[in-house]
């Protein structure tokens, strides 16, 4: 009975190695959270929708599959970090390039591990989903499926955090205050790691006043925009000291004339396009990077889910 419980979990990693969405044509590996289907996603079989805009970016919409597009870096120059990345959009779309897929690869270029993930939409017309339901569990799915394939994708599972932008820092701010480590006994192997994140981005988050550090807070990095609304660009240094008065590390970052949802990218000159690498220094700081791990990016682009 034991022998067929593990080669059962072996199949089911196995399947779930090579269960991809319609996204990954050409681009990095995209894996789903259930390869089997999401709990209160029954019957829901059709794919994510993909708008590209004028600016080439895609947003996406129409999410019941919930995944992972995945962003490795190569292995000499892997650092062991990784990053869950949950885009915004406001729970009704989401950012996949600019808040997501640009991000993941410069962090990748970088020797930090990147996985994007995409969420299923509580606020998008005609959803059944819930933020507090189905958006979280996507959340700490995602940080459980990468912590299973640490090993694989060159991840210590104690150096996994996670960064939000917008709606996605709301979803960062509900997995802080709820997760847990694993169930050992779980049915499903996904299920016996632990979701809590060593470190957390919030990035210009939505909904800020539902945030409460407390002192088991994991280190925080804020980042927004002085012309953002007010309850972001002034509710974010008070942020920032109820974090310090937690005694959890924390750092802030607020760029003068800049609005919402700015993102990340590549060819962009502007001064918040820099925050990666303010993200990155933090990173050696903390603890989670060595001095030596900050170098210039990799020749090439990143090999994406190697």
């Amino acid at each position: 009975m034991k022998f067929c419980a593990i080669l059962c979990g072996l199949i089911f990693l196995f399947t779930a190695s090579f269960t991809v969405t319609a996204m990954a044509a050409d681009g990095p590996p995209v894996i789903l959270l259930w390869p089997g289907g999401a709990p209160h996603s029954e019957g829901k079989t059709a794919d994510e929708k993909v708008k590209v805009g004028t600016n080439g970016e895609r947003v996406v919409t129409g999410v019941n599959k919930p995944s992972l597009t995945i962003f490795t870096p190569e292995k000499s120059i892997a650092t062991g970090v990784g990053v869950v990345i949950a885009p915004g959009g406001g729970h009704y779309q989401l950012s996949y390039d600019s808040e997501g897929c640009y991000v993941g690869q410069w962090l990748a270029a970088r020797g930090i591990a990147g996985f994007v993930l995409t969420n299923r939409l509580a606020r998008e017309a005609g959803s059944t989903y819930t933020i507090e339901g189905d958006e979280l569990s996507d959340t700490q799915r995602a940080m459980r499926l990468v912590r299973s394939r640490a090993a694989e994708w060159n991840v210590d599972p104690a150096r996994l955090g996670i960064i939000g932008f917008s709606a996605g820092g709301e979803l960062v701010n509900l997995l802080v205050q709820k997760n847990d480590e694993g169930n050992a006994t779980a049915a499903d192997p996904i299920d016996r790691f632990g979701c809590k994140p060593a470190f957390q981005g919030l990035m210009y988050p939505g909904n800020s006043k539902a945030i409460v550090p407390t002192k088991d807070s994991p280190p925080a990095f804020l980042l927004c925009g002085a012309k953002d609304r007010p309850d972001i660009s002034e509710g974010l240094p008070n942020i920032y000291l109820l974090f310090k008065r937690a005694g959890v590390p924390v750092e802030l970052h607020i760029y003068a004339n800049t609005g919402h949802g700015f993102g990340y990218r590549p060819r962009s000159t502007t001064a918040s396009n820099e925050w990666p690498s303010r993200f990155q220094e933090w990173l050696v700081t903390t603890g989670f990077l060595k001095k030596t791990d900050i170098a210039s990016p990799s020749s090439g682009a990143p090999k994406a889910g190697q």
